[in-house]
């Protein structure tokens, strides 16, 4: 379980997280999103004990993450791609990291397959595309077996074959009882995978709550042409509807597909044109995130 509890840090005159609260439970993917300028990677940093909270808690299996008996096999974090020496290896970068983890030599050469780095393990890292260097975030993260797992951005630089490797390793991790707490530009990416959503604006929490259910909330627009659009438009605002146009077809709000082809159906007029906007996730996360 990962924690934000009343979670506050002021710099001087400028105060980057206000009174943050929200948990990633095991089992779930927590996509946490937030414009630049949010408050979202300081709240990682809290999480992961690299910046200290001016008040509030951020705990890690309720307890804070400088308290970890064994840090290192409790969480994994990818909050910055350059974490090895540019003139190591790949795997000689790994092996150290193994050491700090308690992580076995077998650990470390089956992560190197695992994250798709067997090509280039003996390469120097300072060679690594950003692609390759996110592969080896990953890896190091994993090296512990922790069954927490926070990550900032960690799909900077994948192609698409790398992002939905990535989507399966979070998702499989999760269904096997681990927590994901994962940030990402990526929305349209991340509506795949992820359970839970909570929303940063300004340093402050604007929303929590599961996906479907933020899906669920969201007003579905019907675009709908007809013989006769003022007729259509009339019915439709008898009806309850709230209608508009771009002077192609009709935009309709509050009522259900079904409702409206009912409605033109008892009004005589035939459709030529009724389809659905399905909620989009960047549209929904803009709305929350702009908001006043």
């Amino acid at each position: 379980m990962i924690e934000a509890v009343a979670l506050t840090k002021q710099y001087r005159r400028v105060r980057a997280v206000d009174g943050v609260t929200f948990s990633a439970a095991p089992g779930r993917v927590t996509g946490f999103l937030g414009l630049n300028g949010s408050g979202k990677t300081t709240t990682l940093r809290m999480l992961l004990g690299l910046s200290r909270p001016t008040s509030g808690q951020a705990l890690i299996n309720r307890r804070r993450f400088r308290d970890l008996a064994h840090p290192l096999r409790q969480v994994g974090a990818v909050l910055e791609q350059g974490i090895s020496h540019p003139g190591q290896s790949g795997r000689a970068h790994l092996v150290a990291q193994a050491i700090l983890a308690g992580a076995s030599r077998s650990r470390v050469d089956a992560l190197i397959g695992y994250v798709g780095l067997a090509d280039a393990a003996d390469q120097r890292t300072g060679d690594y595309s950003l692609g390759m260097r996110q592969r080896l975030a990953v890896a190091t993260a994993l090296l512990g077996e922790p069954p927490v797992l926070i990550l900032d951005e960690p799909a900077n630089g994948l192609d698409p074959e790398g992002i939905a490797w990535l989507r399966g390793l979070l998702r499989e991790h999760a269904d096997a009882g681990g927590t994901v707490l994962i940030s990402s530009h990526l929305l349209a990416e991340l509506a795949q995978l992820i359970d839970d959503v909570v929303v940063i604006a300004e340093g402050q929490v604007r929303c929590v709550a599961p996906l479907a259910q933020l899906y669920g909330g969201t007003t579905r627009r019907l675009r709908i042409r007809g013989r006769d659009p003022r007729r259509l438009w009339q019915a439709f605002e008898q009806a309850g509807g709230r209608v508009s146009s771009d002077g192609q077809a009709l935009a309709v709000t509050g009522l259900s597909p079904e409702d409206a082809g009912e409605i033109a159906f008892q009004a005589r007029v035939p459709i030529y044109e009724l389809t659905s906007d399905a909620p989009n996730l960047e549209q929904i996360f803009l709305d929350l995130a702009t908001a006043r």
